[in-house]
């Protein structure tokens, strides 16, 4: 595996562009893993990390440590608190609403019922002539995605829920798309990405945008489907300070 890009760094705190499929550390239920992104970043920046808020090991993108214990206790109260804005780029299967906001609540593994907000845009819609079912076409959907809440696979339940699953969502989509992806385009990475973070330091107080560029796998997915990577909506790796 190539190294993990590093997109913003300073003395407290170290954001890089995970990659689909690398688990953040160590999980009872990944025995299988080998390979973690916290033990990557740390050994590439020779100190410890400590992971400031979650991304499912499918998921690639924008994922955000903290260099000391004390900054890790500050950034995750502003993501506790609704203060990180969170984008994503999915791929979906059908045609989405130009925007939408799913208000739906989802029951954690303690069975405690919990509020799950997503908003979305549609970014762009395509059909392809590829039978699918008992339809002549496929059609899927490019959308961005901002959750006000985090709850555990809160996108990827929120778009199963609204009958749009993510491409190779194995646990949440349609075994039959992923199936149809893997076969004819030998495609089984989920098409979720962190696709930026932004909020305040909680040291410096400065305004932090992070944003993380698309994968190959993602990237190969979009000029399949003849989706325009518009750098107006997803741009360069960088960070921006207000």
């Amino acid at each position: 595996m190539k190294p993990i890009e590093i997109l913003f760094q300073d003395e407290y705190l170290v954001a890089v562009n995970k990659p689909h499929g690398l688990l953040v550390h160590r999980s009872r239920i990944a025995r299988d893993a080998t390979e973690f992104a916290l033990q990557q970043v740390r050994n590439m920046i020779g100190q410890t990390v400590y992971p400031a808020h979650r991304l499912d090991r499918k998921t690639g993108g924008v994922l955000l440590f903290a260099l000391d214990q004390q900054t890790h206790k500050d950034v995750q109260e502003l993501f506790a608190s609704r203060k990180v804005l969170k984008k994503y780029w999915t791929i979906l299967r059908g045609h989405t609403d130009d925007n939408g906001i799913i208000d739906y609540p989802l029951t954690n593994d303690s069975g405690k019922v919990q509020e799950a907000v997503t908003n979305y845009k549609t970014l762009h819609r395509t059909e392809l002539q590829v039978p699918f079912g008992k339809h002549s076409t496929s059609r899927y959907s490019l959308v961005e995605v901002i959750p006000e809440t985090g709850r555990m696979h809160q996108i990827r339940k929120h778009f199963g829920h609204i009958f749009h699953p993510i491409i190779a969502d194995r646990k949440h989509g349609c075994n039959k798309q992923n199936k149809l992806f893997k076969e004819k385009w030998g495609m089984d990475t989920m098409l979720l990405h962190a696709s930026e973070l932004s909020f305040t330091h909680p040291i410096t107080n400065q305004y932090i945008v992070i944003t993380a560029q698309l994968q190959d796998e993602f990237k190969r997915m979009m000029q399949l489907m003849g989706f325009e990577i518009n750098q107006n909506d997803l741009n360069q790796n960088k960070e921006a300070v207000k």
